[in-house]
């Protein structure tokens, strides 16, 4: 028999600090346009688990010219009869401007949905996401490796690479 547990009321202050910061934004800063789509791939290291591959996709998101990038994603891993889909919402700061390597560093909020085999049960809570950075620019593509924390039921720390694909 599956349960499932949401664990959605220990984030309130995080999603009303976000919905006030997005509600003291200039109306200028909202007009986010697709920079680009792409992936990543790395090493994850869930808590109480064994380490594994994780992949995932993103988009990203920016106003021209801004050094804060929106990147929504979905990440995934799967060890031990246990794996976790992590749809989030990240947003970055870039230390350089646009077209130069520049160091990074974001945070997000996602939903950890992780379905354990051993025992058929599916938990879903929310997670917080700490991450940081350098990415490498090209002509058609960016390159990046970043490290990832996220704090949830689970919580995981990964290293990953992966590339954005450019869309103007």
């Amino acid at each position: 028999m599956k349960r499932t547990r949401m664990h959605l009321l220990a984030m309130p202050p995080v999603a009303i600090g976000l919905a006030l910061a997005l509600s003291a934004w200039p109306t200028q800063s909202r007009a986010l346009g697709v920079e680009g789509m792409g992936g990543k791939l790395g090493y994850s290291n869930p808590e109480n688990l064994d380490g594994t591959a994780m992949m995932g996709v993103h988009a990203e998101l920016e106003q021209r010219g801004s050094r804060v990038h929106v990147l929504p994603n979905v990440m995934y891993w799967n060890v031990d009869r246990v794996r976790d889909v992590n749809p989030n919402v990240d947003a970055y700061y870039h230390f350089e401007r646009e077209g130069k390597v520049t160091p990074y560093v974001g945070a997000g909020v996602g939903l950890n949905i992780i379905h354990n085999d051993r025992v058929d049960q599916t938990n879903t809570d929310m997670g917080m996401n700490v991450m940081g950075g350098v990415r490498f620019p090209g002509s058609a593509h960016h390159v990046f490796v970043e490290g990832r924390y996220t704090a949830s039921d689970v919580n995981q720390a990964s290293i990953l690479t992966g590339v954005t694909f450019i869309s103007r």
